[in-house]
């Protein structure tokens, strides 16, 4: 992302030190990516069309309707239905460290389709059949695989050739999926207790969250917990979450433990590992780099320089 950066500065214009835009253009889908030179407050973004912003570099307080103001930082994502504003501070930005941003709008055609494709397709046993991107937003975090996706997409938007729109349908596909199964994630584990009754998956999450420091947690016991089989339970837990079994524990065990880093900075790392649920301090840092692209350390001391800073 670094070197797409670089590309992308030594090309855009500069026309404002706040919300500085640049546009890239495709057929069912524009990239947009903003830059912020200096210190600003109560900056309003609103878009005609439903997008997916991305945090690049820096830092911003975003306030949206019916989402606490939240920090956002780089690796994460928010999902913003078509008209919807958001209200948006800047506290570190200044002009040799920019904050940057990209915000990538998606055609609604394109939704709707790819919607009705995944409800026909991925449903299992007449359970979590009718997911939609409503109008909701919605804040992602530890999502890999839309950090990962947004990245490919993004160069192929800056990076013209005769095959980007083909290879941006095929991404912009992918891309809803992969959001729709986050939003399925999302009202599984906000709404677990009204759904234990209707769906074995939202039995099985409140067990992990009841239980997700307890380091003897497996596949085999959680599938025993929703009497399935250990192949049908991954397969259903993955089809409705887009994420496997294991995956998802240790990605709620590495959110568990930046909370811990956060909230307390005496903890070594191998103390945060164990309290985070992990035996392996090397585990857990793998784990924690595949998520977050950063080691432990690495968080900590950015935890650490943002307080400096304010």
């Amino acid at each position: 992302m670094k070197q797409l950066l670089r590309h992308h500065s030594s090309t855009r214009k500069l026309t404002t030190l706040v919300e500085n835009k640049t546009t890239y253009n495709a057929k069912y889908a524009e990239l947009n990516i903003y830059e912020t030179f200096e210190i600003a407050e109560k900056v309003v973004l609103n878009f005609d069309y439903p997008v997916i912003a991305s945090m690049l570099t820096g830092k911003k307080v975003m306030h949206i309707e019916d989402i606490k103001p939240f920090d956002f930082y780089p690796g994460e994502s928010v999902v913003m239905p078509a008209k919807k504003d958001m209200v948006i501070d800047f506290p570190l930005a200044n002009l040799n460290s920019p904050t940057q941003c990209l915000a990538l709008g998606l055609d609604a055609h394109k939704i709707d389709e790819v919607v009705q494709h995944f409800n026909y397709a991925v449903a299992i046993e007449n359970e979590n059949n009718d997911w939609s991107l409503d109008n909701a937003a919605s804040h992602l975090i530890n999502n890999t695989d839309v950090n990962i996706l947004v990245e490919r997409m993004v160069n192929t938007f800056t990076n013209n050739n005769k095959s980007k729109d083909v290879l941006l349908d095929l991404m912009i596909q992918e891309l809803i999926i992969r959001l729709l199964q986050t939003k399925a994630k999302s009202i599984i584990l906000n709404d677990c207790e009204n759904m234990i009754d209707d769906t074995r998956i939202g039995m099985v999450i409140k067990y992990i969250k009841d239980n997700l420091t307890d380091k003897a947690i497996s596949v085999e016991h959680l599938a025993e917990k929703a009497c399935l089989s250990a192949s049908h339970f991954h397969k259903k837990f993955k089809n409705t979450l887009g994420i496997s079994p294991i995956d998802y524990i240790n990605s709620e065990k590495i959110k568990f433990a930046k909370k811990l880093i956060k909230e307390s900075k005496d903890f070594t790392i191998a103390e945060i590992a164990y309290k985070s649920g992990f035996n392996n301090t090397s585990y857990f840092n793998r784990q924690f780099k595949k998520m977050e692209l950063m080691t432990p350390q690495q968080f900590k001391n950015s935890i650490t320089d943002s307080t400096q800073r304010i």
